[in-house]
């Protein structure tokens, strides 16, 4: 007997379902990102600070390379070559300067990145929003095909990338190099060249294994945020869902397949720390080597008389201030080069084009009649073969239409096309005879009001929920939308009334008392134009009628387009039209559809066949 998969894997998406590509060009590409970036209008306000910041940075390497030379001073003064008299007096003066100079160099940076930490945070708002506007803008096939916790995360971590490269760029990488250079050149000319040769080949050598073990790393991180990205949006795609979990005992297979994910994740993290493991003991090792043959040349000079003690000391301090500098460097390298990554992800996602997208020169349309027209429109879903084929129909303001047919027939993607959520492959959906196309979506979304078959609610008061519609509206405005939808009476019952919170997704609402706030929504937005999309097929009886008078209440005097499974709710339409795969087979009122003997005919006789023992019980 052939095993069965798990009832999950039948409907679980592919692992590259919520895939981004990466945006072309590395590290170079991201550094004129984040220059372009800084560059932007609203962060003009902040380039004395960014100026001021790299300013204190580069003052702070210039200390400290001089304070190891004026440390050195000090000590010489203090143990002085042939037997002279120890100066303590001068040595303790030039010690103060030097150690007044190691603090002033230790000092600055944190001055620095008190000046600078809103200009990094503000630096990372603007991407953020700009990532987060651009993805409500992407349409509805962008959104459909990927999960949420995925977008989340990918705008999270570009957003911290951001930070990452403009610290590490501004603040480690240039004013590192500055330092190195500095240093070498003072150990040469103050000391012995050999020892500035022996510590630019230190440094080179540090370089190129810390540059070619980062990109072995980079790989690792890039397999790494695919991991996570994954994970968390699977844990967001769970928790999102916990209700229908719950009624199907489905914990402990939803806990596996979390555990799943994040294990996938956990063994991607180890191996990228462990390349980091790799890369810290390489470049210990380079480090440590230079220094013993720095240590054993300046050695040897004192024993030759060539320098002093102090001048020992001071290339000691000065080996310990290109030795932090370096593990900055590395680190800093392998930051940024991991925040190139994050920040290749962002910018593949802000590289994404919308499918639908308003026309140059595009017009507002205004005051709408709420005449509806489809003309010969033909449209099919990607990797579907039906969609619609030849549909034409037109809708007169202020009269009704339905749509009925059996599930897969074209009903709702004919009302995705009125949205403009897709774009039509062939003939025109017009409103007041325009093309959609001609038209801005905003503009057009504007003119239309949609109650769908499960009122989706954000997770705040009732009253936001329903002021989402026209955000200005009056408290008066607001009772009056909420009275007309039958809603007034359960609000004014509540304890905290207009400021009860509905819960994620309206979950602490019945099915009914959220169809009715969505009536109320939509009530306030006033649209030209009502679309009703199975707005009551998930009700009982009792319920579907008190929700549907408050769509009747709802529909007076506009344009109504009514998608329908149960038919008992469109008898009173001035035309309903009967779609079957995607092509329009009857059309007609009730009654002389009912006489046709058709497909309705048939629907109707089936589903009343199908009330009768429910009736019988009640």
């Amino acid at each position: 007997m052939a095993r069965m998969s798990p009832p999950h894997a039948a409907v679980q998406a592919p692992e590259n379902h919520d895939r981004i590509d990466s945006a072309d060009g590395g590290l170079w590409k991201s550094i004129l990102r984040i220059l372009t970036l800084l560059a932007r209008p609203e962060l003009a306000k902040w380039r004395p600070v960014m100026v001021l910041a790299v300013i204190i940075t580069l003052a702070a390497s210039i200390l400290e390379v001089i304070s190891p030379l004026v440390m050195g001073h000090a000590i010489n003064q203090a143990v002085p070559e042939g037997g002279a008299a120890a100066n303590f007096a001068t040595a303790a003066l030039w010690l103060t300067y030097g150690l007044a100079l190691r603090f002033a160099a230790a000092a600055m940076p944190q001055v620095r990145d008190w000046l600078f930490s809103p200009v990094s945070q503000d630096a990372q708002r603007v991407a953020s929003v700009d990532a987060f506007g651009h993805s409500l803008a992407l349409s509805l096939g962008f959104h459909q095909t990927r999960r949420t916790g995925a977008l989340n995360r990918i705008i999270e971590r570009g957003a911290s990338a951001i930070d990452y490269l403009i610290r590490f760029l501004a603040f480690n990488i240039g004013p590192t190099l500055v330092r190195l250079v500095l240093a070498s050149v003072a150990l040469g000319i103050a000391y012995d060249i050999r020892l500035s040769l022996i510590a630019v080949a230190t440094i080179a050598l540090y370089v190129i294994a810390t540059v070619i073990i980062t990109e072995w790393r980079v790989r690792q991180r890039r397999k790494m945020n695919e991991a996570d990205t994954h994970f968390r949006a699977t844990s967001v795609d769970i928790l999102t869902n916990f209700e229908t979990v719950k009624s199907f005992a489905a914990e402990t297979r939803e806990t596996a397949r979390f555990d799943n994910a994040m294990g996938e994740y956990n063994r991607h993290y180890v191996d990228t720390n462990r390349s980091m493991y790799v890369l810290n003991t390489v470049q210990a090792l380079v480090m440590n080597l230079g220094l013993l043959a720095v240590m054993v040349l300046s050695a040897w000079n004192v024993i030759q008389g060539t320098m002093q003690i102090g001048d020992l000391t001071a290339v000691m301090l000065m080996l310990l201030s290109l030795y932090a500098p370096l593990n900055i460097l590395g680190w800093a390298w392998r930051e940024i080069k991991q925040g190139a990554v994050d920040l290749e992800k962002l910018h593949g996602l802000m590289g994404m084009t919308p499918e639908v997208q308003d026309k140059p020169g595009a017009k507002v349309l205004t005051r709408p009649e709420g005449r509806v027209k489809f003309e010969n429109v033909a449209f099919s879903h990607e990797g579907r073969a039906v969609g619609v084929s030849g549909v034409s129909f037109e809708v007169a303001p202020g009269r009704k239409v339905a749509f009925v047919g059996t599930s897969g027939a074209g009903k709702s993607t004919l009302l995705k096309l009125l949205f403009r959520f897709y774009d039509v492959e062939a003939g025109s959906v017009q409103i007041d005879g325009q093309d959609v196309r001609d038209l801005t979506q905003e503009s057009l979304r504007a003119s239309l009001g949609l109650v769908p078959q499960d009122v989706v609610l954000f997770n705040d008061t009732l009253g936001a929920n329903i002021s989402y519609a026209r955000p200005e509206a009056t408290e008066a405005e607001l009772r009056e939308a909420a009275r007309r939808a039958q809603l007034l009476p359960f609000i004014d019952s509540l304890p905290d009334g207009w400021k009860t919170r509905v819960g994620e997704r309206g979950l602490k609402l019945s099915g009914g008392e959220k169809q009715r706030v969505g009536i109320a929504r939509v009530i306030l937005a006033n649209p030209a134009i009502l679309v009703l999309d199975e707005a009551t097929s998930a009700l009982d009886s009792a319920t579907e009628a008190a929700v549907q008078e408050a769509l009747e209440e709802a529909s007076a005097g506009r344009t109504t387009l009514v998608v329908a499974h149960r038919l008992s709710t469109v008898i009173s339409a001035d035309e309903i039209i009967v779609l079957e795969a995607g092509r329009i087979v009857e059309r007609g009122g009730h009654e002389a559809l009912l006489a046709k003997g058709g497909k309705y005919a048939d629907m109707w006789h089936r589903q009343a066949h199908r009330a009768e023992p429910a009736e019988l019980l009640s």
